[in-house]
Parts: C-alpha cells; structure tokens; sequence
C-alpha cells in the first residue's frame, strides 16, 4: 500500500491538529481515494511517527521559505529520512514532501500543536533538524532565519537555545560560548557547570523514547557540546 508505513505506523496526537489536516490530503486519498483530514487529537507521549510528520511538515516550510527549492536541500532531507527512519521510510517521505511543497504550510499551528504535546528535548531535536537544512547550501537566508526564529518562539524554544544551536551550524565570535550558552567572561567554574547543564540537556537519551536512530541523529547536538567545551579548555589552559 503506498504510504504504509506512515498510515500504518504508531501515530498519536500528530493524527489530529493542523498536522491531521496537513497529511489528510496526501494520506485520505492513499487510504480510500478521498481527500479529507485525519482523526482527533490521541493522548499520550509522542511517538516516533508523531515526530516524523511535524518534521517532515516544519522541514517542507524551511524549503519554501526563500523560495528557492535545492538539490541540496531535497538531499539533505532524503538523507537524514534515511539515517533516522530507514530506506522504506524515506523512499516514501519524498514524494509526500513534494505534495507538502504545494500547500500553504499552517507553520503556527503546527507548532503550536508540537508545544502542547511534544516535550522539551524532542523540540530541540526537531528545531536542530530544521536549522541543519537550512544550511544544507552553506548559505543561511534571511528569510530563513525570520522562519526559523518564528518557529522557536511558537515552539516555546528560547532565545539562548536559539543562539546556541544557531552557533553550531553559523560560525561567530565566541561561537564555543554560545554553544555551552555562557558569556567569555564566566569564570572556569562557571564554563565548568554550563558544560554540564548543556551536556544534560542535550543528551541522546533524552530523545531515547523515539528511536534509536533519532538518539544518534540527537548525538551531532551532543558532539558540539563536548568539541565547544574542548576548545574553550585548550583556548583557557583548563585541565
């Protein structure tokens, strides 16, 4: 059945909502020949599936947003589909991006919805997955940045996770810092004690209740802690 293993797969609460309404085009249709929106909100944690639809929305709005749809860009998303979901996944992924391309994107309500039902590191997840494609052409678009800072804040993401995940894909002054999310002035214990917070927060196992392979997408955030916190060691002499 075309789309089967998303219309088969474990959804909960993405079913409903702006993102129900969002896929019911492309997954009615494949279900029984109609267009029409999906079921009502389900409780319960977020599931891997959950994740996958508000991403592969949120991921279709980043691409429309300077108007410009890449190589790049489409690679990048069949790329990292594959890494986390698996071939089968991806292979179906894409031609439901192309159907995602077409319509106008609800971006507020959909997250609006991932606040009130995803939790905090899984939105972090999400939001470094949508700041990666971004910067799938090395090049970050204003219009993208607009996009990207009007998504945290509907998705409850502060300005300080905004600016250190920003700094992981944007070289800057100070980049390290911005990462561990500390000033250049801090004291080494206090770089110290940001590290740990940021290693905490950032965690694959955190994001363990998706997947296994969202928790090693999860590990490139978890990376860039630990390189920020190795060069501000060596820049500080720290042992």
């Amino acid at each position: 059945m075309k789309f089967a293993k998303w219309i088969g797969g474990a959804l909960g609460w993405a079913f409903g909502g702006p993102l129900g309404a969002v896929f019911g085009f492309i997954l009615g249709s494949a279900l029984d020949g109609s267009s029409r929106p999906m079921g009502q909100y389900r409780a319960g944690p977020t599931t891997q599936g959950d994740f996958k639809m508000a991403l592969l929305a949120l991921l279709a709005a980043v691409m429309k947003a300077d108007g410009k749809f890449k190589k790049s860009e489409l690679n990048f998303i069949k790329d990292s589909f594959t890494q986390m979901f698996g071939y089968s996944d991806a292979r179906e992924a894409m031609p439901m991006l192309k159907e995602l391309l077409k319509q106008d994107i609800p971006v507020r309500d959909i997250c609006d919805q991932v606040k009130r039902h995803m939790d905090h590191p899984a939105r972090l997840e999400l939001f470094h997955l949508l700041f990666a494609l971004a910067m799938a052409d090395n090049h970050f678009d204003p219009a993208e940045e607009r996009l990207l800072k009007s998504m945290a804040s509907y998705m409850n993401i502060s300005d300080k996770d905004f600016a250190s995940i920003k700094a992981m894909f944007v070289p800057d002054t100070d980049t390290a810092y911005k990462i561990l999310e500390v000033s250049p002035n801090a004291s080494d214990d206090e770089v110290r004690k940001a590290y740990r917070r940021m290693a905490m927060k950032y965690h694959p196992d955190r994001v363990a209740h998706l997947g296994e392979d969202v928790v090693k997408s999860a590990n490139e955030k978890f990376q860039s802690v630990n390189k920020a916190w190795n060069d501000i060691k060596k820049q500080r002499g720290i042992s």
